[in-house]
């Protein structure tokens, strides 16, 4: 019998972290400001990991979930279904952007303090294979280049079990007072 390939072991080693990651995670929702007023980018997802707080609604619609998180740098897991086919019969492409904005974006998110918000400017994709439910799992990976006190920046990559790269991405984004008033 042949032992299992480093991508079978990665495959395996990645589904285990799915699976430990779904069953404490919250349900999807949507924040409450008051509920994160006083919490860091950082706090927050630590307690969304921890089933404290919702989990973002367009996760669960495009069956990908946070693996890791920390002061900036995130690793989001997706499975690429045929449910996301373009007509050509690959992932389109619009799967690609959501999944890795939300990794660029949500490092820059890490990187918050209590008070601060952020929105994308910019967004910009490279596609640089096609991808297929053939690869049954991919991480989006980002991490921080710049994080200032109005702009921030962000680089991601979306690879397989393998390694193989399928795209890469860059993100401004803006930061801006976001307190709600106490009640």
């Amino acid at each position: 019998m042949n032992a299992p390939s480093s991508v079978d072991q990665t495959l395996a080693l990645w589904e285990a972290e799915e699976r430990a990651i779904r069953e404490t995670i919250g349900a999807a929702g949507v924040l409450d400001p008051l509920a994160v007023r006083d919490l860091s980018g950082l706090e927050t997802f630590r307690a969304m990991l921890a089933g404290r707080m919702p989990s973002a609604p367009i996760a669960h619609v495009l069956d990908f979930v946070p693996i890791a998180i920390e002061r900036g740098r995130v690793v989001f897991q997706g499975r690429p279904r045929r449910d996301f086919y373009n007509p050509m019969g690959t992932v389109h492409g619009g799967w690609f952007a959501t999944l890795l904005d939300t990794a660029v974006g949500c490092a820059v998110h890490t990187t918050l303090p209590p008070g601060k918000a952020y929105t994308t400017l910019e967004l910009k994709l490279n596609i640089v294979r096609a991808l297929s439910d053939r690869v049954p799992l991919v991480r989006a990976e980002g991490s921080v280049v710049h994080a200032g006190g109005q702009v921030a920046t962000a680089e991601g990559r979306l690879v397989g079990p393998d390694g193989k790269l399928y795209a890469h991405a860059t993100t401004t984004c803006l930061v801006f007072d976001a307190r709600p008033p106490a009640r």
